[in-house]
């Protein structure tokens, strides 16, 4: 099993600094988007990512997924890089992690990706 490859909190907070061109999608449930995403994120319950790979195959640039702790996005990019997807990467602790490290939450409904 291939290795999925892993951002850190701290290095996904200087990415949206950065203001460079990637794709933030938490795959968490409706009931937990509710608390709280990370700014700038769309919305996508994991259930919900094999009828979206469209989505995921044309976007060439770098995609961050993320959950409450890191266990079902590191799932999602095992399954996306099974399709060939190179370009994913999965938060490290998730949410959990973001926030236990002082960054912010934005409690304003993201936008879908479908």
């Amino acid at each position: 099993m291939s290795r999925i490859k892993e951002i850190t909190a701290s290095e996904l907070s200087k990415l949206i600094d950065s203001k460079n061109d990637f794709n933030l999608i938490d795959i968490r449930t409706p009931v937990e988007i509710k608390r709280g995403v990370i700014p700038g994120a769309k919305t996508l319950p994991m259930n919900l990512v094999p009828l979206n790979l469209n989505y995921f195959s044309t976007t060439q640039e770098l995609i961050v997924i993320y959950c409450r702790t890191g266990s079902r996005s590191a799932q999602v990019c095992r399954f996306l890089d099974k399709q060939g997807l190179t370009n994913v990467c999965s938060l490290q602790g998730g949410v959990v992690k973001w926030a236990s490290s002082g960054l912010g939450m934005d409690s304003e409904k993201p936008a879908g990706i479908v």
